[in-house]
C-alpha cells in the first residue's frame, strides 16, 4: 500500500542497489509461494496470472504495465511508494528531508503499439464471425486502422489524429477470452473512428469499435454508403455522475466536436442496458443546448453487434463470456 510520507534524498548507491534485483530473484527469495512457472523460462504470479516474467523483464498484460526490476514491481503492482520499495529491497532506512520544489512538465504520451503479425488472418476470421462485412475489414486493414498483433494475435483497433498519426490503440482477444485493454501511451482523445472525406454535420456515437463496425455493415446491407457517415467510438467506459448535469462529455467526443465545429447532430447508438441508457441520458442533458440529439439504440439485443447478428441470422458464440467489447 502506497504511504504518503515526506520527500527524502536517498543515497544514489542505495537506490542502485535496489535497482539491481530482478523480479524473478525477488519472488524466489521473498514471495516463493506467489511464483508460478508457466513453461520454459516464463513465469507468472499466483496473484496475477496475466503478469508474465521472462528474460529478466516482466509485463502485466491485463493492466498494460511492465518493467525490469523488483523495484518496478513493488511500485507498479504492489503500490509501494518509491522510498518504501527501496527500503524493502535494501533494508536501509531513508533520512527524511524536505525536497526542492520542481516545476511540473507535461510530457507528451508515446504510443507503444504491439508488433504486427505477418498477416491478419485471425483478426479477419474473428471479425467476420461477428458479422462484420469482409470488404470493410479489408479496407480497415489496408488503411492501418485494424491489424493483428504478433504476440497474442489480438485485434488492434487504431485511433488517429487529424494528421493521420496513430494516437490510440485498443486490444481485443480473438481467441474467445474477455481480454481487452488500451495500449500503453494511448491518447483517449483519439478513439477508433471511421470518418467521411467530405464534411458533414452529423456524427454517430458508439460504445465499442465492434459496434461501430457492425453499424457500418448494417448500412451496407441496407444499400447505404457508410463512408458518407462520421462514425465515432468511445475510448473507454463512460461513467456519468449521479447528478447528470455535473457529468463531463467523454473526451473522445468532446475532442471530436471541438475539432469539427460544423457538427449539428449527434446520433447516440449506445447499448440497451442500464449503463448505456444512463450514458444516453447524460449526453442528452449535456449537449442538447448546442446540438440536436438523436437517441437511436440497437433495435434488438444489448448492442449493435447483437442487432447485426440477429439481422443476419447468425448465432453469437459464447454469449455469456462476450459481455463487453473493445473500445
Amino acid at each position: 500500500m502506497r504511504i504518503s510520507r515526506p520527500y527524502v534524498q536517498l543515497d544514489p548507491a542505495v537506490i542502485e542497489q535496489a535497482r539491481q534485483m530482478d523480479l524473478l530473484s525477488y519472488l524466489r527469495a521473498y514471495e516463493p509461494s506467489n511464483l508460478v512457472r508457466v513453461g520454459g523460462n516464463v513465469y507468472c504470479t499466483r496473484e496475477h496470472d496475466s503478469l508474465k516474467i521472462s528474460n529478466g523483464k516482466w509485463y502485466w498484460w491485463s493492466r498494460g504495465i511492465g518493467g525490469v526490476s523488483a523495484l518496478d514491481y513493488l511500485i507498479k503492482v504492489k503500490d509501494y511508494g518509491f522510498v518504501e520499495a527501496v527500503e524493502a529491497l535494501t533494508g536501509v532506512s531513508a533520512e527524511w528531508i524536505p525536497p526542492p520544489k520542481m516545476p511540473k512538465k507535461d510530457e507528451p504520451k508515446v504510443l507503444l503499439l504491439p508488433p504486427k503479425n505477418k498477416d491478419c488472418n485471425r483478426v479477419m476470421q474473428y471479425l467476420f464471425g461477428r458479422g462484420i462485412d469482409y470488404q470493410l475489414i479489408q479496407d480497415c486493414v489496408a488503411d492501418g486502422t485494424i491489424y493483428e498483433s504478433a504476440d497474442y494475435h489480438n485485434a488492434v483497433f487504431i485511433g488517429k489524429d487529424k494528421s493521420g498519426t496513430p494516437k490510440y490503440a485498443a486490444l481485443r482477444s480473438t481467441l474467445g477470452s474477455t481480454f481487452k485493454q488500451d495500449a500503453s501511451g494511448s491518447d483517449k482523445r483519439y478513439s477508433f473512428r471511421l470518418l467521411t472525406k467530405e464534411p458533414t454535420d452529423t456524427v454517430h456515437l458508439f460504445e465499442a469499435a465492434i459496434d461501430l463496425l457492425s453499424y457500418a455493415t448494417y448500412l451496407k446491407c441496407e444499400g447505404k454508403d457508410y463512408g458518407k457517415e462520421n462514425l465515432l467510438s468511445l475510448s473507454g467506459v463512460y461513467q456519468p455522475k449521479k447528478e447528470l448535469s455535473e457529468s463531463k462529455v467523454p473526451i473522445a467526443l468532446s475532442t471530436y466536436l471541438k475539432e469539427n465545429p460544423q457538427i449539428k447532430t449527434v446520433v447516440l447508438h449506445l447499448d440497451n442496458d442500464k449503463t448505456g441508457r444512463l450514458c444516453t441520458a447524460a449526453l442528452k442533458e449535456l449537449l442538447q443546448n448546442k446540438y440536436e440529439i438523436v437517441d437511436a439504440p440497437p433495435p434488438v439485443g444489448k448492442d449493435f453487434n447483437d442487432f447485426l447478428l440477429s439481422y443476419l441470422g447468425i448465432s453469437r458464440a459464447n454469449p455469456a463470456r462476450e459481455r463487453g467489447d473493445v473500445r
